[in-house]
């Protein structure tokens, strides 16, 4: 996988942006593959999660950001950014994704 890092043949840290990229309070949307990711910053804390809303496939990269939560652009649908758990019903949650933060790039932590 071209820009991975691998450790221990289990999880490869793949760059998908530059810190710089994603300003205060927003969403970006990035792609590894065909898998859709949304990085998120609120309050200058950045979290990822799977880019795909649970409720009817919408892309979350490209919605918006709400308080703690990034808001699907479809239906209105809230996923708090740090736990991918839905503001009207804990039950539903979107997989968060490790990532780290090393020299200005974002590198998200994926099997390998």
């Amino acid at each position: 996988m071209p820009g991975a890092f691998r450790f221990a043949g289990v999880m490869a840290l793949v760059r998908v942006a530059a810190a710089a990229d994603l300003g205060a309070d927003s969403v970006l949307e990035v792609l590894v593959g065909d898998t859709p990711y949304a990085i998120c910053n609120v309050g200058g804390k950045i979290t990822a999660l799977y880019g795909i809303c649970p409720h009817r496939g919408g892309p979350l990269g490209q919605g918006a950001i709400a308080g703690q939560n990034v808001l699907c652009p479809w239906h209105a649908w809230e996923w708090n950014c740090a736990t991918g758990v839905n503001d009207m019903d804990p039950s539903k949650k979107v997989a968060v994704c490790d990532l780290k933060i090393e020299g200005g790039e974002i590198l998200l932590s994926l099997p390998d």
